[in-house]
């Protein structure tokens, strides 16, 4: 009798056990399975995330090229901005990948239906559902998007214990720009103009764009207005003047309801648009929206720096 109770005991103490280690919320599970954490500073405060996480959500297209550069492929992230969810140039690399929404709406269910132990997001869009991401599992901002890829690649490649890795990421990219500076030789005098169409709206873009962070680590010129740290200008018809320069390259965001198409179609069949110098000289190029301005991470600025390297060669055949 003695020995059935003291089975009896033995075997609700493992069950109360087993209750107990269930019940724990995802975010402690992940960072037990992990082990030892670390401090991580970001956009939002200081957070503890584990050294080694296993199970990454991002919640920013230039994030998921950011963690794929890193050799990290993310249990789930936020669609593209176009494709079928993704990028053409990520398709391959993302397969199997969970889609969470998109980064103007993350879909809290999903992500914790994922378990994730590590979440990475941006303040500039996702601020409102932070505290809600981080009773997930731990969470780390980073601040803004536009020019800061190269600022964000570093802060991600902090929280997930990978900086030597990313050192290596920036010093290949670097390599890259140097050899495509050196190919330009005098043609970085050219100043170089670049403008964006979508649903109702033009824009001439600056220094603090994706593709203005580009060519300013290359070296290209710009025009006056465009040489500023600013991000972009939203112009009407008028001022198409404002986008002339030596070399202007010029993209479209269109999401399939062809509003975007609508609005270049517009704007290049315009006699002011047709009067630019660039264009009249044949150096209007209509270039990858996606590549020189929507993805904005590590593995588009290395695609359109080989783009640009491309459009180089041409100009010096032709001189």
């Amino acid at each position: 009798m003695r020995k059935s109770l003291f089975f009896f005991l033995c075997l609700i103490s493992m069950i109360t056990l087993v209750a107990v280690g269930c019940s724990k919320p995802a975010a402690d599970q992940g960072a037990e399975q992990t082990g030892k954490t670390r401090t991580i500073e970001h956009a939002m405060g200081k957070t503890e995330v584990p050294e080694h996480p296993k199970r990454v959500v991002i919640l920013t297209n230039e994030g998921t090229e950011a963690l794929l550069a890193l050799g990290v492929k993310p249990v789930g992230a936020v669609k593209s901005f176009t494709g079928n969810p993704w990028y053409k140039h990520l398709e391959n690399e993302l397969q199997g990948v969970k889609v969470v929404g998109d980064e103007h709406q993350p879909n809290l269910e999903t992500i914790a239906s994922l378990n994730p132990d590590l979440i990475i997001g941006n303040k500039m869009r996702q601020e409102k559902v932070y505290e809600q991401l981080s009773a997930i599992a731990p969470t780390v901002f980073a601040e803004e998007l536009r020019g800061d890829w190269k600022v964000n690649f570093k802060l991600y490649a902090k929280a997930l214990n990978k900086e030597a890795e990313g050192q290596k990421v920036l010093a290949a990219y670097d390599q890259k720009v140097k050899q495509v500076k050196e190919n330009a030789g005098d043609l970085l005098k050219q100043k170089v103009s670049i403008v964006r169409f979508l649903a109702g709206k033009t824009r001439i873009y600056q220094l603090d764009s994706f593709s203005g962070t580009i060519l300013k680590d290359i070296g290209f010129a710009r025009p006056e207005l465009q040489n500023k740290n600013e991000f972009a200008i939203e112009v009407t018809k008028e001022r198409i003047p404002d986008m002339d320069g030596d070399i202007l390259f010029y993209f479209t965001y269109e999401t399939g309801d062809n509003n975007g198409n609508k609005q270049e179609q517009e704007w290049t069949r315009d006699p002011l648009w047709k009067n630019l110098n660039a264009v009249k000289n044949n150096r209007a190029f209509k270039v990858d929206d996606v590549i020189w301005n929507t993805a904005g991470g590590v593995k588009a600025a290395n695609l359109m720096l080989d783009e640009l390297n491309d459009y180089i060669n041409k100009f010096k055949q032709q001189s």
